[in-house]
């Protein structure tokens, strides 16, 4: 009997990490289906931009599985001076393409940019050999 409720509780937890995984997917996409639009939802479009840059990272590592920077400190340094150049470089763009008069998209902003940039650093910070 125990043997029974053991792997029911299993299913049930993997079911459960299914639906948070599709809801996370679901609320990303949405997010970002009205980027080149008048923005809707700030929150919505962060939590797309953040689960964008988690899933650049986690492709990333096929590219790249070892970080280049071997030293440990420099590493988790890593994890806000490149979003933060990341996120200023992208901004600075946005601003040639707003003088421009181009079409501006959410990762021409800083915040965006940056929270694309730090859930991808996060990633690779983790899992980089």
């Amino acid at each position: 009997m125990e043997f029974i409720f053991e792997i029911a509780l299993q299913f049930l937890g993997e079911i459960l990490l299914q639906v948070i995984f599709e809801f996370l997917a679901e609320t990303g996409v949405h997010s970002l289906a009205d980027t080149l639009k008048r923005p809707k939802n700030a929150v919505l479009s962060t939590i797309g931009f953040i689960l964008w840059g988690a899933m650049a990272g986690g492709i990333s590592l096929f590219i790249l599985p070892h970080s280049p920077i071997s030293n440990p400190l420099l590493r988790k340094c890593n994890v806000l001076v490149t979003p933060l150049v990341a996120g200023i470089f992208m901004m600075m763009i946005g601003r040639q393409r707003d003088k421009r008069g181009q079409t501006l998209v959410r990762l021409d902003r800083f915040s965006y940019a940056f929270a694309f940039a730090f859930a991808m650093a996060i990633v690779r910070y983790c899992w980089t050999k």
